[in-house]
């Protein structure tokens, strides 16, 4: 078994626990509050920033199986191209689907808030043992 594995499961286990609940409050927030606010819009949100999480979760944990060199170049690819997936999203939903409304910016900027930290607190509790 390939030894990034291991981790990687329990890490996408916690983050879908976290999806339920992030699209279980979107969904509270819709029925409870009368805003303009689609749960569609909140569940295609957190899975698109689900899949760029995973996508740095994997390049990182991949990267702390290799020589110390590679250590640190997967660790710096895993966090530009989140940063830029995240810019490329924000560019689609902005200007292309033109989600330009208060509650759609502050629902993205939340669920983009979220799982930056979940991606920051993984990349932190792997470095805390081990540094690059």
């Amino acid at each position: 078994m390939i030894p990034f594995l291991k981790p990687l499961h329990k890490y996408i286990l916690f983050l879908l626990l976290l999806n339920i609940l992030l699209d279980g409050a979107g969904y509270i927030l819709t029925s409870v509050v009368n805003i303009n606010l689609v749960c569609s819009d909140i569940v295609i949100l957190s899975l698109i920033f689900s899949i760029i999480a995973v996508i740095t979760i994997v390049i990182f944990l991949r990267g702390q199986t290799k020589e110390p060199d590679s250590q640190t170049i997967h660790s710096l690819v895993s966090v530009s191209l989140k940063f830029l997936l995240e810019m490329v999203l924000a560019l689609v939903w902005f200007v292309v689907a033109k989600k330009t409304s208060l509650t759609s910016v502050l629902i993205f900027f939340v669920i983009y808030l979220t799982l930056t930290l979940f991606s920051v607190w993984i990349i932190l509790k792997t470095l805390k043992n081990k540094s690059i």
